[in-house]
């Protein structure tokens, strides 16, 4: 769905976009390793990235024939929290992108919203987005659902059909597609594969960059500037 003009809001994914999303997958393996479900991470994050804590714990039970503890997302989330305090970084060069866009910005995520700031503020990005900060517990449903993003434009006054989103997984493109926006598919992850730009476009992003490229602009004739 090509802009007939240009955006007016870039709407961006946190992890595996912004930060990485290493550190929150590989608390999630282990956890669920402690109950015998084993998964890889190159497993967990192809079927499980942009989906919601509860949506990932629903499949795990219904494969693996257990039932998780109740409290079993709040000691996730709090080990979590304790390894985006000590070792979460922000995606490389995702900051010098950020201070050379002019457009206004907001960011959204599936995960919980302390979660969310958390991962913005260790890494210093949180001055760029604060307070247009969007979860996935804010409305409904998550992605690939597209409340979160009709959610972020409603607050941020915004059409959705003047939105930019930039995405890194399918549950997330797909969300945004569904919302009437325009996604760019992020490539630059350590979690992305080969063969993860393809599911992109197929769900719906009409471009894709990576770590070595970043938008800095974008123009209804040029597409995305890389």
């Amino acid at each position: 769905m090509p802009f007939s003009k240009s955006p007016e809001l870039l709407i961006f994914a946190c992890d595996g976009v912004l930060v990485d999303s290493e550190l929150a997958t590989t608390v999630h393996i282990e956890a669920l390793a402690k109950y015998g479900f084993i998964i890889s991470a190159e497993d967990h994050n192809d079927r499980f990235i942009g989906m919601t804590g509860q949506q990932s714990y629903s499949v795990t039970e219904s494969e693996g024939g257990l039932r998780l503890p109740e409290d079993h997302h709040e000691r996730v989330m709090a080990e979590v929290a304790n390894r985006y305090t000590r070792d979460l970084r922000a995606t490389s060069g995702v900051r010098q992108t950020l201070e050379a866009i002019e457009l206004r910005k907001c960011v959204t995520s599936n995960g919980d919203v302390a979660q969310l700031c958390l991962a913005l503020k260790v890494t210093d990005l949180d001055d760029f987005f604060w307070p247009h900060v969007f979860s996935a517990s804010q409305v409904a449903r998550g992605k690939p659902a597209p409340d979160l993003f009709l959610f972020a434009a409603q607050n941020m006054n915004t059409p959705a059909g003047s939105c930019l989103v930039i995405e890194e997984s399918v549950a997330g493109t797909q969300a945004a597609v569904a919302a009437g926006m325009m996604v760019i598919g992020f490539v630059g992850g350590s979690h992305c594969l080969a063969g993860h730009g393809d599911r992109l476009i197929e769900a719906g992003a009409t471009k894709l960059f990576s770590r070595r490229c970043h938008v800095v602009s974008w123009t209804p004739e040029q597409g995305a500037c890389l």
